[in-house]
């Protein structure tokens, strides 16, 4: 299992499942800082065509090409859901932002080879690496 930094450093792309549309939501916010910062962020959101620059997509089987990292905004209750989900389109790791935690998620990850992360935030673990896919 990687480490939650190496997961950073290893992604190029990350779906974010429920990214929001408002500005004042962390479901907006951390994908839009972590685009800033050099990452191709994909917006997972049925209700919008758009985001960040990016067509977003209504699930994650709806995306036409790979994914490194499958983010999640979504209650503890839908992580298993997305997890599975994850684990069909062969996303090589999950992350649950903070204060998403769910055991049966992390078991449906592990089982399946998935890099699992829950209850962090990909912008304070991009700034205490100092990571960047700029340049």
């Amino acid at each position: 299992m990687r480490s939650a930094q190496q997961i950073l450093a290893d992604s190029a792309v990350i779906a974010v499942v429920g990214a929001s549309r408002d500005p004042g939501k962390a479901a907006h916010r951390v994908p839009a800082q972590m685009q800033r910062y050099g990452w191709r962020i994909i917006p997972v959101n049925p209700t919008v065509d758009e985001l960040f620059g990016e067509r977003a997509y209504a699930s994650l089987a709806d995306i036409p090409h790979p994914v490194d990292l499958v983010d999640v905004f979504r209650p503890a209750r839908d992580a298993v859901g997305v997890v599975r989900e994850a684990v069909a389109i062969g996303a090589p790791a999950v992350w649950l932002q903070l204060g998403i935690v769910s055991p049966e998620a992390r078991r449906i990850a592990e089982e399946a080879g998935v890099d699992y992360v829950e209850d962090r935030c990909l912008i304070i673990e991009r700034a205490a690496a100092d990571l960047t896919r700029l340049g």
